[in-house]
């Protein structure tokens, strides 16, 4: 194709070798319609990067999409492609590594196409990787049964629900043997640096990540969220304690007296430190972050909403309705008409 680029390597990724001194890796990036911009960008750049370091060709790359012209991100920016997904999976030689690059509603969107040319990508002997929502497709296709593998913390439940059987983590990214996958966003770097460290050493991965100002690349296990001490802006050791109580129990809420206990406080003083910190109730809480859970599913998946109700902790779908409505001013079923 004319208007492949220079980029990375797959070859290297599959064996789990280092790769070859002279040896050029060609990486196809799959847009899927309203990808991530900032997670494609923090995946491309540090493969442009590489090659800057190593002051050779270290990876080839190429963009390619549904239609075979552009892509729109979810910002709205158009992206010009080599070709279409089918026309990637005719190249000679192959691409020895594609990446899916997902975003808001990927599961609005037939995949047929793409999971076609990442089947034939790997039976060619191509390793394949995801960033934010890719992971879906990926599981769509079969390419992660009996793989690790990460997505976006909003899609995590989600995932799990459509696909049981998969080994779906909460870490920034996994690499795991010829698959990769990561949480979106600037993990997306740290997943891509790895791979980097591990085909063409640690001294460019640094090189590059000086580069993108990344002042260390950071572990795969790393959580996804920022820390509940941040999102809550505040830093009261049982408030905090019982948030992320909530947060782990929302299927089977526990009840006032027992979220006090856990602590040590009085059902009275538990309600004084939410009111005081948060401006709430810990039951008003409590059923925020179950609805908030409730609305992804609805969003993200085709679960019937009584199915929801009963995931989220609620007992009735008129209580779940009355509360979904009472929260986000509109009822749940509202959530999937295009």
């Amino acid at each position: 194709m004319d208007r492949m680029m220079t980029a990375g390597t797959t070859s290297a990724v599959a064996t789990g070798s280092a790769a070859m001194p002279d040896e050029v890796t060609s990486v196809g990036f799959m847009l899927v319609e309203n990808f991530s911009m900032i997670a494609f960008s923090s995946a491309i750049e540090p493969l442009r990067l590489a090659n800057r370091a190593a002051r050779r060709d270290l990876y080839r790359y190429s963009l390619w999409s549904e239609n075979g012209t552009r892509c729109t991100a979810s910002n709205g920016v158009e992206v010009q492609v080599a070709g279409s997904f089918s026309e990637a999976q005719g190249l000679d030689p192959a691409l020895d590594m594609a990446i899916v690059c997902g975003g808001i509603d990927i599961q609005r969107c037939d995949h047929r196409a793409l999971q076609a040319t990442l089947r034939r990508t790997c039976i060619r002997g191509g390793a394949i990787g995801a960033v934010c929502t890719g992971t879906y497709v990926l599981a769509k296709a079969g390419l992660l049964d009996g793989y690790r593998a990460t997505i976006h913390w909003e899609n995590q439940a989600s995932l799990a629900c459509e696909h049981d059987g998969l080994e779906i983590g909460s870490d920034l990214f996994e690499i795991d043997r010829n698959r990769f996958t990561c949480a979106g966003g600037t993990a997306a770097a740290d997943m891509m640096l790895s791979l980097i460290v591990r085909d063409h050493g640690a001294d460019i991965a640094a090189d590059v990540a000086d580069q993108l100002i990344h002042h260390r690349i950071r572990e795969s296990g790393e959580r996804q969220r920022m820390d509940l001490r941040m999102r809550l802006g505040v830093a009261h050791p049982k408030l905090l304690h019982v948030v992320g109580l909530m947060e782990k129990t929302f299927a089977e809420p526990l009840g006032s007296q027992e979220l006090a206990e856990s602590v040590h406080l009085s059902k009275r003083q538990l309600e004084r430190l939410f009111l005081k910190y948060l401006g709430r109730s810990p039951a008003k809480h409590y059923l925020r972050i179950r609805l908030e859970h409730a609305r992804h599913l609805i969003r993200q998946t085709a679960m019937p909403l009584l199915s929801i109700a009963i995931e989220c902790g609620f007992t009735s779908a008129s209580h779940f309705s009355k509360s979904y409505v009472d929260h986000f001013g509109r009822p749940p079923s509202s959530e999937r008409k295009v």
